[in-house]
């Protein structure tokens, strides 16, 4: 019966929303966008219909991510866009308000993590709880996060990169830095206007990565037919783009991840440490994706690097596994409700 709710757990990202049901899994996976009308403030759109409008819409109508590194950027788009999913999953008219397990980027402030739970709240959520993304990113995987031996994991988001390593339920250390697919998209942009005078909208930067974006030399390096507006003439424009050039633009937000992943692994225990060298690091979010990124990470840290049966869906799923440890002895590791 759809006005009986179920549980749910939302990864709540600056590129995609996943939303898991429990008992059902991942019953929605929407870009975050959404696409209003300001004049009558209807809104149009929600997820990848409303991607579809990025940069094509007229005055009157808007279409943007309400959400900016992980954190909200705009409040009132964000609670309706949590409203108008919500009700897709659980209809809008239903008899109690689900009970909701949100994860938040581990570098959020109080005031963000606040603002989080209460757009859920605002968008038709009952209880709402927190839960650090590499610990849903962690149960997602798969990970024995629950034994006395040390776990790594690195989620790249498309605002955030989460770094973590985790034991006995517990982050033991841990590092959040505002980098991500987002970023990614922004170098490659930058790299095609100033190399070849060529503007590009961020869904073409996106393809680009997608397509022929690599973190490591590739067998067979690829290239990428790509159309823009010429700025010195104003016209379309069509060039041809290298992965290596690609790769060459994304080494520095690469490196940065790198860096950080680095840090963390200083800061480890080294008994912990020697648990990460036998088991090897598990990457899930998007990023997790890009082509030679698990030989890069491995190549520089010297020990193995292992990308997430399904990196994409890692958080959404460990939020909703942890929904079954709310109000459990477990209960510390995911944070406090808001009601």
């Amino acid at each position: 019966m759809r006005g009986l709710v179920a549980d749910l757990g939302i990864d709540l990202g600056t590129a995609n929303i996943l939303v898991y049901v429990k008992g059902k899994g991942v019953a929605l996976r929407e870009p975050s966008v959404i696409a209003v009308n300001k004049t009558s403030n209807r809104i149009l759109a929600v997820g990848e219909e409303a991607r579809q409008m990025i940069g094509k819409t007229p005055g009157n109508i808007v279409a943007i991510r309400p959400m900016s590194e992980g954190v909200i950027a705009d409040y009132t788009y964000t609670y309706r866009m949590l409203e108008y999913l919500i009700n897709k999953v659980c209809g809008a008219r239903r008899l109690f308000r689900p009970r909701v397990l949100i994860s938040i980027p581990s570098s959020a402030t109080s005031v963000e993590r606040r603002a989080v739970l209460e757009a859920t709240k605002q968008a038709g959520g009952g209880e709402a709880y927190p839960i650090e993304e590499p610990m849903a990113a962690a149960i997602g995987a798969g990970l024995p996060i629950g034994s006395p031996s040390g776990n790594m994991v690195v989620d790249i988001g498309g605002g955030t990169t989460d770094i973590a390593v985790i034991s006995l339920g517990g982050i033991v250390t841990s590092e959040s830095l505002r980098v991500g697919g987002t970023k990614m998209d922004d170098v490659i942009t930058r790299h095609i206007k100033r190399v070849y005078n060529l503007m590009i909208g961020e869904r073409t930067a996106e393809e680009i990565k997608i397509k022929i974006g690599s973190a490591y030399p590739l067998q067979s390096e690829m290239r990428l037919e790509v159309k823009g507006r010429d700025l010195v003439a104003g016209l379309p424009k069509t060039i041809e783009v290298t992965s290596e050039e690609v790769r060459e633009a994304l080494a520095e937000p690469i490196g940065q991840i790198v860096e950080r992943v680095k840090s963390v692994l200083e800061r480890t225990p080294p008994e912990l440490g020697a648990d990460i060298i036998e088991r090897g690091v598990m990457l899930t979010g998007g990023g997790a994706l890009l082509r030679g990124f698990d030989e890069l990470l491995s190549r520089e840290l010297n020990i193995p690097v292992h990308i997430a049966e399904d990196p994409l869906s890692c958080v959404a799923v460990g939020t909703g596994r942890a929904l079954d440890w709310i109000r459990t002895q477990q209960y510390g590791m995911i944070g406090n409700s808001y009601d």
